[in-house]
C-alpha cells in the first residue's frame, strides 16, 4: 500500500512539474512583451550586450505615449461592441437553427444541414469578397454593423447547438406537449435553458474569434474611428516603425480587455470549454 501511494505521489509530482514548465513557457512571451515595453529602443534591439530586464530604469511613460498617440478608449469601445453583438447574434441564430436541425423534422432538413457542414469545411477567406459587397451595398462600411455582419450566423455554432439539443431526452418535449405547450413554448421555456452550457461555449469561442479577427476589420473599416484593437495594432506597427517598446506597449494595452473579461468570467470559461470539449 505504501509503495502504491508513493508511486501515486511521484506520478502527481511529475505531472505538476510538467504543467508548471508548460505554464512558464506560455507566459514567457507575455513577460517578454511587458519587459520590452519598459525598455528603451536601444535596449530592445541590443544584441551585445543582451538585456532581459531594462538596464537604464523602467520606462512606464511609454504606455502613456502610446495611449495618447492612439485612441485606445475608442478602440476598446469598437472592439467590445463588436464582440458583444457578435456573441448575441451568434447565440440567438445558432440556438434557433440548432433546435430546428436537432429536434424538428421537416422536408430538406438533412440537405440544409449538409450545407452548414460544407460551410464549415470551406476557408472563411473565400466569403470575404461577397460579404464585403453585401456590406457595401447596405451602406455599412466603417460602421459597427459592418464589423458584426460576418458573425450574425455561425455554422460552427449551429453544429454545436444541434449536438446539444440532440443530447436532451425526448421525454421533456413529450411532457411539455401533454401540458399544452406549442413548439415555441417548448423551445423557449423547456429546451433552450437546458443548453446553457453549449451557448456559453459558443459565446466564449465567438468572443475569442472576434477579438483576434484582423482581416475583416482591416477591409471593412478604413477609418481610425471605427477600427478594432487588432486592426489598430497592425496600423500602429506601420506608424511606429521599428520602435519596439512602443509596439509592445500597444500590444499590452490591447490584451487588457480580454484579460479582464477572463478574470470576471473565469468560471464560465472553464465550464464552457470543458463542456464543449474544445481547445483554444
Amino acid at each position: 500500500m505504501e509503495s502504491a501511494s508513493t508511486k501515486d505521489r511521484i506520478r502527481k509530482a511529475i505531472v505538476y512539474v510538467i504543467l508548471i514548465i508548460m505554464a512558464f513557457i506560455m507566459l514567457v512571451p507575455f513577460a517578454w512583451m511587458i519587459l520590452t515595453a519598459l525598455k528603451t529602443n536601444q535596449e530592445a534591439i541590443s544584441v551585445d550586450p543582451f538585456y532581459i530586464f531594462p538596464h537604464n530604469g523602467w520606462h512606464w511613460e511609454t504606455f502613456g505615449e502610446v495611449w495618447k498617440s492612439y485612441n485606445f478608449v475608442l478602440l476598446y469601445k469598437n472592439t467590445l461592441l463588436m464582440i458583444l453583438f457578435r456573441v448575441i447574434c451568434a447565440c440567438l441564430t445558432a440556438t434557433m437553427a440548432g433546435y430546428a436541425f436537432g429536434r424538428l423534422k421537416f422536408p430538406g432538413r438533412n440537405f440544409l444541414f449538409s450545407l452548414v457542414l460544407i460551410q464549415m469545411m470551406i476557408p472563411s477567406t473565400i466569403f470575404i469578397i461577397p460579404q464585403y459587397l453585401m456590406v457595401s451595398s447596405l451602406g455599412w462600411l466603417n460602421t459597427t454593423a459592418g464589423l458584426v455582419f460576418p458573425g450574425i450566423v455561425t455554422a460552427f455554432g449551429t453544429y454545436l447547438l444541434k449536438t446539444g439539443y440532440q443530447g436532451l431526452p425526448k421525454d421533456l418535449e413529450e411532457a411539455a406537449g401533454i401540458d399544452g405547450c406549442n413548439i415555441g413554448q417548448k423551445f423557449l421555456l423547456i429546451m433552450m435553458p437546458l443548453t446553457r452550457s453549449s451557448m456559453v461555449s459558443l459565446g466564449i469561442f465567438t468572443a475569442l474569434f472576434a477579438f483576434k479577427d484582423l482581416m475583416w476589420p482591416m477591409i471593412v473599416c478604413s477609418s481610425v474611428q471605427t477600427t478594432t484593437l487588432a486592426a489598430g495594432l497592425a496600423k500602429a506597427q506601420g506608424q511606429y516603425g521599428s520602435n519596439y517598446p512602443q509596439m509592445m506597449a500597444a500590444a499590452v494595452l490591447a490584451v487588457v480587455p480580454m484579460i479582464v473579461i477572463y478574470i470576471i468570467f473565469q468560471k464560465q470559461f472553464v465550464e464552457g470549454i470543458a463542456t464543449s470539449g474544445g481547445k483554444l
